[in-house]
């Protein structure tokens, strides 16, 4: 595949057909590319000498390609559509260029040095006119064209007038010939895209030849792969009828066993069967009476519990009985201590006389009475 590849990258183009490169021509070579890509777009003035020149030049030019153009054979389809020759004259196909020069103007031309650019205007024309000598001086059984190479020649001599048209009205209004520069390098571009899709077509050919004898090898390999697998089923299908045979016997021999150990499982789990009947009576028993021991328990333990309620709310009453009483007394106490502070409050007061209380002098007997009564009533009240 890849070598197939590298071939169609490297063909050249005399490989390819004629008809293929009357139509499109011979591709540019890698130094045209390199130097189209390397120049660079220069707005150069021509001056009213070579505007001149170059327009005669290209007024020689579109006069030959609409000769051309009448005398060159139609296609029929063309032939069919077309109008006469008066008529046709004025179509938009074959365009007549005309200018009015003056006979000064050609008569300088010859003297006049013309620049590089006329120069290769010049060499264009006359390397059209070569090739149009050659293909007049050819026999008309030998130039026979077909309906493509018509129609392609016919669109490429439109083109190239209206090329030379817009180069000519370029030149008249701002002396430069830049249209003719840009319609050059579209063509390129454009050419260059043409032979790309060829080239890929030459590779996509080349690869489908590839692809197509892959194809038949698979095939080939994959023919061999089913027979060999055939064979291998067949081999399959005699062991899995050994295997079948022996696997009934097989079957018959367990299916014996499995029926012999059955039943000597079954008389184990009908001797263990009894021995779990007797234990679980064992264990009923042993269940039942430790519910009853339980439910004994139970009671005991709920009079042990109202006894200690019993025990502790009279331990409580007591206790609060008891504080009632330290209280009553405190009370009594405090009260005593009270009523003896006010009475020795009280008799020091009047005693000394402190504040504005003072006792009459005259009645100091009445007085001694009187305090000998207070402690009277206070010794009561303490007894109390």
């Amino acid at each position: 595949m890849e070598e197939d590849s590298l071939e169609a990258l490297s063909a050249p183009p005399e490989a390819w057909p004629e008809a293929m490169a009357l139509v499109t021509g011979e591709p540019p070579s890698v130094a045209e590319e390199a130097a189209t890509a390397e120049e660079p777009e220069a707005k150069v003035a021509l001056s009213l000498l070579e505007v001149l020149t170059v327009s005669v030049v290209l007024e020689d030019m579109g006069d030959q390609l609409s000769i051309l153009g009448y005398i060159m054979p139609w296609p029929l389809e063309r032939r069919q559509s077309a109008a006469p020759v008066g008529v046709r004259s004025n179509s938009p196909d074959k365009p007549s260029v005309t200018f009015a020069t003056s006979k000064t103007s050609s008569s300088l031309l010859h003297k006049v040095p013309l620049s590089p650019e006329a120069k290769a205007g010049g060499q264009l024309a006359t390397e059209f006119n070569k090739t149009q000598e050659l293909a007049f001086k050819t026999p008309t059984g030998q130039a026979i064209l077909t309906m493509e190479m018509l129609k392609k020649t016919q669109s490429d001599r439109q083109f190239l007038s209206n090329i030379i048209v817009s180069t000519m009205q370029e030149l008249q209004e701002s002396g430069t010939f830049m249209a003719l520069l840009q319609a050059l390098r579209k063509e390129k571009e454009s050419k260059m895209h043409f032979y790309d899709a060829i080239v890929r077509e030459e590779k996509g050919r080349k690869m489908i030849k590839s692809l197509q004898k892959q194809l038949i090898n698979v095939k080939k390999e994959r023919q061999a792969e089913v027979q060999s697998r055939n064979k291998y089923i067949a081999h399959l299908k005699d062991q899995l009828q050994e295997m079948k045979a022996k696997t009934n016997l097989e079957n018959r021999h367990m299916k014996r066993n499995t029926e012999l150990q059955i039943a000597q499982t079954q008389k184990k789990c009908n001797r263990t069967e009894e021995v779990l009947l007797e234990e679980i009576e064992k264990l009923r028993m042993k269940t039942e009476e430790e519910n009853r021991v339980h439910v004994e328990i139970e009671m005991f333990l709920k009079k042990e519990q109202q006894i200690r309620e019993y025990e502790q709310v009279i331990i409580e009453d007591r206790i609060e009985k008891e504080k009632a009483r330290k209280k009553m007394e405190q009370d009594m106490l405090e009260l005593k201590s009270a009523i003896k502070l006010q009475a020795w409050w009280r008799g020091t007061v009047i005693r000394k006389e402190i504040g504005g209380f003072k006792m009459p002098k005259k009645e100091k007997d009445d007085s001694k009475d009187s305090k000998g009564k207070d402690k009277d009533k206070q010794k009561r009240r303490g007894k109390k």
